[in-house]
């Protein structure tokens, strides 16, 4: 594998920066892209059409290259020796799209999957559960949710099809690698009940509108009121932690609310049980450390680090933020990666998961 980098947005410079990593040896080729870029759908279709090797991976707020994140231009990843084999699900929302059937025609033998899907996306958490129930623990994955800090849905998936909107890209390898995962969030109140719920929307928390519960908690300990245009604002700091048994808190993210509804980036059911969570930069820097130790204990030699972590750990600690990135690149080879809405990943112990203002690092 080897990495390159282009911080030039034009569809000129994305051209030419695959075209040369081609020429360099690369035979496939994994593409973490900036939204600010805004590429234009038909013309960048055009482009990834005429590639003759496999092209996959998406959009997103910003990407990392080695110890910086940028918010414009395209970082990739190349394959010169294993190829990986792709498998696109569009429409995963729809009713009529079998997920299920899609995962049983993945016939070939992998050790790692690459799994990017648009953020917006309602059947995440279908997907997730269909890949656990098809590849069980034996296999790791690693992965994010694509899409724009605008919170609206278009199409963010990079493959050789094209550009598309509600989708999935899988891409495997027969190549083992070391993933880590952690977040550093800490309990402030509850548990509370899940009690009313549909797909990412918390609807009731303990039988109450759950905007209810959530606005007296994060009132009283941030001492801030909420309003009609500073939700996110202050709801970035205080994302929701599902109770698991025998495994941290798996983050979810409230990013709107919908008269008296909280919608969240990744899927909520009822009967669950969530606590409110809260954190401070030391913690969330000393979660990514640990997630990359965890990661390097996996393998023997480290050549390429693939570090996915959540666009909100950035809106939370601000400038601070680089002293997270330039932890993990201290101890990486090869950094790459993005700033996802939502992050996926299995250790090949635990329960495959999609994860929110997490950090998961994957060392090949």
């Amino acid at each position: 594998m080897f990495t390159n980098i282009s911080l030039d947005p034009s569809l000129e410079a994305f051209n030419t920066l695959i075209l040369d990593s081609i020429k360099s040896g690369a035979k496939a080729i994994l593409v973490f892209s900036c939204d600010a870029n805004e590429f234009i759908k038909e013309d960048l279709d055009r482009v990834l059409q005429s590639y003759n090797i496999p092209i996959f991976g998406a959009i997103f707020p910003q990407i990392l290259y080695k110890n910086k994140k940028y918010e414009k231009g395209n970082a990739i990843l190349c394959f010169d020796d294993l190829v990986p084999n792709l498998h696109i699900i569009e429409n995963i929302s729809s009713d009529e799209t079998d997920i299920q059937t899609h995962l049983e025609n993945i016939d070939e033998e992998f050790k790692s999957m690459f799994v990017f899907v648009d953020a917006f996306s309602t059947s995440i958490d279908q997907l997730i559960s269909e890949l656990y129930l098809e590849f069980g623990l034996e296999n790791n994955f690693i992965g994010g949710g694509a899409g724009s800090l605008s919170f609206e849905q278009k199409p963010v998936i990079l493959t050789n099809k094209g550009l598309l909107e509600d989708s999935a890209i899988l891409a495997t390898i027969n190549s083992a690698c070391g993933i880590g995962v952690k977040h550093g969030w800490k309990s402030i109140e509850g548990p509370f009940q899940i009690t009313k719920a549909d797909k990412n929307t918390i609807l009731e928390l303990d039988y109450k509108p759950a905007f209810e519960i959530y606005r007296e908690v994060v009132e009283n300990h941030s001492n801030m009121i909420f309003n009609e245009d500073n939700f996110f604002e202050i709801a970035k700091s205080y994302p929701f932690g599902v109770s698991k048994v025998g495994n941290e808190k798996v983050v979810r993210d409230p990013i709107t609310v919908d008269e008296g509804a909280l919608i969240c980036v990744g899927g909520v059911k009822s009967g669950d049980y969530v606590d409110i969570l809260n954190s401070n930069t030391l913690q969330l820097i000393e979660a990514a450390s640990l997630a990359l130790d965890d990661a390097l204990r996996e393998v023997e030699t480290a050549q390429t680090t693939i570090f996915i972590d959540c666009i909100s750990r950035v809106l939370f600690m601000e400038d601070e933020f680089q002293q997270e990135l330039d932890v993990v690149n201290k101890k990486s080879e090869n950094l790459i990666g993005a700033m996802t809405l939502g992050e996926i990943a299995n250790t090949g112990e635990e329960y495959l998961e999609f994860y929110n203002k997490t950090a998961v690092i994957g060392v090949f």
